[in-house]
Order: structure tokens, then C-alpha cells, then sequence
């Protein structure tokens, strides 16, 4: 029977199907999406486990990534949308907040960068088999870092794995890099702080010395969907996540816990879950809030 529906539905979202129609009915958006094909197929089944995850850390707010589907975000985690503020050059300068979206206590957000629902996920991961590979070390930063010696009144390490190449780290002028030898000047050194501190990734860090603890910006536990200004106007970013979010493989092996994380959300960075700059080489437009403010970026007092 070709036109036959055979469903199983957990939680509000399919978990198989066999007839030429999908249906999915999630918490936040119900579509019908037309498939060709009779055959019986599983879908998603480590994402349904981790949202119907009864156990005593449900509540706790944390990043669980699905295997090859969407971020499965647990405890009310704040989502907001950001956008760079960039220089009359173009250069990146800090970060602005356009929107604050409401979400539930768990919800998804997109991995693969189809969803049209962006940044929540609506499930076309399933549609067009989407590779989530996760490749990303999950190590610890300090054991792969480097540092940039010569420095006056603070210590600049970088870990180039992180990097995704936001910008922040320099100008049209000079970077971090060639500013540290002249940290001597407190004001080379307050910039070079300043710089590090808006780096999304955490690839830089800064202590005031050798020996001592990395400081870092005071940043709320959120995740922000992001919109970079370039050339050609504003692209979708990647998700920044702030605060401390623990983040968790789909195989329930957890990543570091950091301050400052980018995720990747176009579906094509080669360190998945995490963000390495591809998005900029696919340059999607952005659309919504963020766009809309990244237009008054240029104007002046």
C-alpha cells in the first residue's frame, strides 16, 4: 500500500513514517512537507530521546547536540539575536542586541542551516540528510594553546583550533598579535583587552600574568543567534553561546565548559558542532531584526 501512513509519534515529533507525506508537529511550528517514497524510515531518534529525557538534569540549562539534527536546548536558556557593529572600514567593533525571542523550557534550534524557521529548527534536517559530524576536539583549550610573548601588565594566549574568524582581533592597522610587544602603552594594552573580550569563540584569552587565571568578559548565560556585517551586508552568524552553557556531543560526551562558544548553524564547518568561518564563504543573507539594525550601523552622533 504505497499511499498507507504508518507513524510513531514521541513527544509531538515523528519518529518514523512510511507513505509519500511527512508530518511534523513540534512545539513551536506544524508543517506538512511532501516526500517521495514508501519506505518505513527512523528518524532523529537520538534527538527524541534527548527531549523526552526524564532524568534529574532536565531542568538544568545545557546544549544537547542531536546527532545529525538540531541543538536540543534544556532549562529555559535565554535566545536573543545579535548583530555586529562595525567600523566606516567595515572593521568589527562590539556587538549589539536587536531581539530577544520567547522560547520554552526546551526547544531546537537549527544545525544543518535549511530550517526557514532560522534560528529554530524545523525539521528539514531530516529531508535532506543532513551530516552533522561532529569532528570538534572536545579537550581542553589550555593544552592547546599558544602564547604570544613580550607582553606588558597581561599574558595573550590563543588557541587557533577556536578560531572562526570574527574580526575582533584587529583593523585595518594592526592586530592583537603585533600589539602585544606594545602593551607597555596602557592604552595598546586596554585595547588589546578589549579586542580579546569580543572574540565570540574564546580562541583568545588574556590573564595579568604567566601564572595567573584567564579573565573574562561578564557575559549572561544565553545563546545568540548572530549577524555579521560584511561587504557584500549583513550574513547569518553563528549561535554564540555565553556564560558558562555546558554543551554536550550526541554520544553524551560533554565539551569544555567555556565562556565564550560559537556553534556552527550553516550546516558546514569542518569542526562541527563548532563554528570555523565557513558561513562566510556561503554569505546567506540575513533577514529579520538583525539585518534591519545592521542598516543604522553607519550613522552617526
Amino acid at each position: 500500500m504505497t499511499n498507507s501512513m504508518c507513524l510513531l509519534i514521541i513527544g509531538g515529533q515523528v519518529a518514523a513514517k512510511r507513505s509519500e507525506d511527512w508530518i511534523w508537529s513540534g512545539d513551536l511550528h506544524k508543517r506538512v512537507i511532501k516526500s517521495a517514497g514508501p519506505r518505513f524510515t527512523w528518524v532523529n531518534w537520538r534527538l527524541l530521546l534527548a527531549r523526552n529525557n526524564r532524568n534529574d538534569s532536565r531542568n538544568r540549562r545545557r546544549i544537547v547536540v542531536a546527532e545529525d539534527g538540531p541543538y536540543v536546548t534544556h532549562g529555559g536558556l535565554p535566545l536573543v539575536q545579535k548583530t555586529q557593529v562595525v567600523s566606516e572600514h567595515g572593521e568589527p567593533l562590539t556587538w549589539m542586541k536587536v531581539a530577544t525571542f520567547d522560547v520554552p523550557e526546551t526547544y531546537e534550534l537549527c544545525r544543518c542551516g535549511q530550517s526557514k524557521f532560522k534560528p529554530l529548527c524545523d525539521a528539514t534536517h531530516a529531508l535532506v540528510d543532513f551530516d552533522g559530524s561532529e569532528t570538534a576536539d572536545t579537550g581542553r583549550t589550555a593544552e592547546r594553546r599558544q602564547v604570544y610573548r613580550g607582553g606588558t601588565g597581561l599574558c595573550v594566549r590563543r588557541d587557533l583550533s577556536l578560531c572562526m574568524d570574527a574580526g575582533f582581533c584587529g583593523n585595518r592597522i594592526t592586530d592583537v598579535e603585533e600589539m602585544v610587544a606594545s602593551t607597555e602603552d596602557t592604552e595598546v594594552r586596554s585595547l588589546v583587552m578589549a579586542m580579546i573580550e569580543r572574540c565570540p569563540s574564546g580562541s583568545y584569552t588574556y590573564s595579568l600574568d604567566k601564572d595567573g587565571d584567564d579573565i573574562e568578559p561578564d557575559l549572561p548565560r544565553q545563546v545568540a543567534a548572530t549577524t555579521e556585517i560584511t561587504s557584500e551586508g549583513p550574513i547569518n552568524g553563528p549561535l554564540w553561546v555565553t556564560g558558562g552553557v555546558p554543551i554536550e556531543r550526541s554520544d553524551g560526551e560533554p565539551f569544555e565548559t567555556r565562556n565564550r562558544v560559537t556553534l556552527c548553524r550553516c550546516g558546514h564547518s569542518r569542526i562541527k558542532p563548532l563554528c570555523d568561518g565557513t558561513h562566510r564563504e556561503l554569505g546567506e543573507p540575513a533577514a529579520g531584526s538583525g539585518s534591519e539594525a545592521a542598516e543604522q550601523n553607519s550613522g552617526s552622533c
